[in-house]
Formats: structure tokens, sequence, C-alpha cells
């Protein structure tokens, strides 16, 4: 799953969003579902057809060129939810075709997201792909597995369901699904971080990965995040890894900075000091 990083994709994301969370007012969880599904759907369609995907993110013909052309031919195959959300889409400037599609799955799994958090299992949803991913992440066969584009969405599908079928939120299991039926490039395990970060935003979180030698307690942790909100001044949601390597202390980065209170990390930067 990759990240949309030109300015111009990620200004058609916002816009196309705002259309989504209109097409979720009011909308059931069955409703909602049904809208992911469509959407995903429709990106799995532009994947598959290049010559399609080119004229619909072609920035040279008009806005409403394009969604003539998307509504002729997928009127009578999406729902009152989900067309006006794939129009708009079609509508806005991406800076690429590809861009294009990996919009389109972002929105579906928003909305899906939005469903959880409407039935306040956002939390959980986000605990249990930040913890698959470390699962995922440590079994290297799994992960080759899950990743192989030449693989068969419906064997790995499958794979799914067994591992998880029953054990997660059945959002959860939705978007690993969709993950590794159509994984784009790419590690699983580092899809399904993004994942979890994007379910933290949800809530206009920032996520703190945090690595201890040790479990940390609730207590712990809901004191770690009081204090990393105080610095940063926003709330931050605690992702905790034990890791046997850390020697004492904690190392936490939120985003692409690092705060590396371990004694390891303490004998690294002694050392540095000593070598200049």
């Amino acid at each position: 799953m990759s990240t949309l990083v030109n300015a111009a994709s990620r200004d058609a994301l916002a816009a196309t969003e705002l259309q989504l969370l209109q097409a979720t007012d009011g909308a059931g969880a069955a409703e909602i579902t049904g809208l992911a599904d469509e959407l995903f759907g429709v990106a799995a369609l532009l994947g598959r057809e290049s010559t399609l995907r080119r004229a619909l993110a072609d920035a040279s013909t008009s806005p409403g060129t394009r969604e003539d052309l998307v509504k002729d031919l997928l009127a009578g195959k999406l729902g009152q939810r989900s067309l006006p959300v794939v129009t708009e889409a079609v509508r806005a400037r991406w800076s690429s075709a590809k861009d294009l599609v990996r919009g389109l799955e972002r929105l579906a799994r928003v909305a899906l997201l939005v469903q959880a958090e409407r039935a306040g299992r956002l939390d959980a949803v986000e605990d249990e792909l930040f913890r698959l991913g470390r699962i995922i992440g440590a079994d290297l066969p799994l992960e080759r597995l899950l990743a192989d584009p030449a693989g068969s969405p419906e064997g790995k599908a499958v794979v799914v369901d067994d591992l998880l079928g029953g054990k997660v939120e059945p959002v959860t299991q939705t978007l690993v699904r969709q993950l590794v039926e159509h994984p784009r490039g790419g590690r699983i395990s580092e899809g399904l971080e993004e994942l979890a970060e994007l379910s933290a935003k949800r809530r206009e979180r920032s996520v703190a990965h945090v690595r201890s030698a040790v479990a940390l307690s609730d207590e712990q942790q809901q004191r770690l995040a009081a204090t990393l909100q105080r610095i940063y001044s926003r709330p931050i949601a605690v992702h905790l890894e034990v890791d046997p390597d850390v020697v004492g202390g904690l190392l936490i980065r939120i985003g692409d900075e690092v705060i590396d209170g371990t004694i390891a990390g303490r004998l690294q930067s002694l050392r540095r000091d000593l070598a200049d």
C-alpha cells in the first residue's frame, strides 16, 4: 500500500474524501460495507484496464468529459452512495493514473474505518492491524506468500480467513483481505502499519512506535501517551513492541523523529562523542 506523496494527488484525495464522508452520512454498517466493496471493485477494474485508467486520469480532458465517461460505464453498476464518490474522484486532478487507483483504494479503507469508528470499534481495529503487521513481518515465508503479486488472490484470501477468522474485528479482516489480494508492491507488514496509522488519523492522532525490552502496563502506556501529548501538543497513539534487543529504556519513533532513551542508544551516542 503506497502513500500519496504528490501535492496534486493529496489535494484530489482530500476533496474526494469529503464526498465520501457525505456518502456515509446516515448509512448503516451494511451500506458502508457495500460502498467500500464497490470502491475496491472500481480500483481493481482500473488496475486491470490501463486504457480506461489513463482516460479517467487524463488531465488534458475536461472534468466533465471524464465524469460522463465514468457514468456511461458504471452508472448502472454502482450504488447511489458510491457513484458520486467515484465521479468526484475522476473529476479531480491526480498526479498519475496509478494515484487515482491508490486514491480509490484508500477511500474504500477510510469508509471501513468510519464504520468501525461509528460502532465504537476503531481502537480494536487499529490495535489488531498493528499487531498483525508485527506478526506477519516476523514470519518471512508468510510475508512472501501474501505479498506475491503472482499468487492467487483467492488463495491468499483463504489463508487470511484461516489465520484471522473469528479472531479479529470484521473490518480488520476485510482490510487485510483486500491488502493481500491487491498488494500493489511492497511488504504486507508495511501495508498493515500504514493501515494502523490511517485508523489513528481517523481520530486526528499521531502514532508513536515504541520499542521496549519489557512489556508496559496499561497505566504506563497511558502515562507515556500523556507525556508525548504534552511534548507534541496533539493526541498520540502508543503502539508498543517488546524487543529484547532494547537494553533498558524506550526507543520511540513518531514520524521521522526518533527519541532514543535506551541504554544502547546512550552508549552509541557516547561512542560518537568520544570518536569526535
